[in-house]
């Protein structure tokens, strides 16, 4: 073997240990971004969840709210969402607040429909949902 072969096969055999390091770091630092990610996910599931809603009165004089929930986080997926619903009068006060659970799993990038019935306080002229909390999931 010549020294010029021989430096060939040992610049080639540097340059290989290098590259599979390099994507041994580059795995390993997609992996810590997806951790953080999903950590973020969990913590504040107010920041991805979109909750939209239409009501109406139904024959007994309930206030049937029916809506979706939408996921847009990445990662996380979403269980046993809570909404508080706020009942406002034509002039905006709020009447009152109440809080429902909706016992169902949301994966990311997916939307999920609910419906409750309550009897609004009297004067209600429109309900304003919000996502107070959820539970958070791999």
């Amino acid at each position: 073997m010549t020294r010029t072969t021989f430096l060939m096969l040992t610049a080639l055999f540097i340059i290989a240990c290098n590259n599979s390091e390099n994507n041994s770091a580059s795995n390993n630092k997609y992996e810590q971004t997806k951790q953080s990610l999903e950590e973020v996910e969990k913590a504040s599931p107010k920041q991805f969840l979109i909750v939209k809603s239409h009501d109406k009165k139904n024959l007994l004089g309930q206030t049937v709210v029916k809506g979706t929930i939408s996921n847009t986080a990445k990662i996380c997926t979403y269980k046993d969402i809570e909404v508080q619903l706020s009942f406002y009068s034509k002039t905006g006060t709020l009447l009152e607040q109440d809080k429902e659970t909706i016992f169902e799993t949301i994966a990311p990038g997916t939307t999920q429909s609910f419906k409750t019935k309550y009897f609004a306080p009297k004067g209600t002229d429109s309900i304003a949902l919000a996502i107070v909390k959820a539970g958070g999931e791999k």
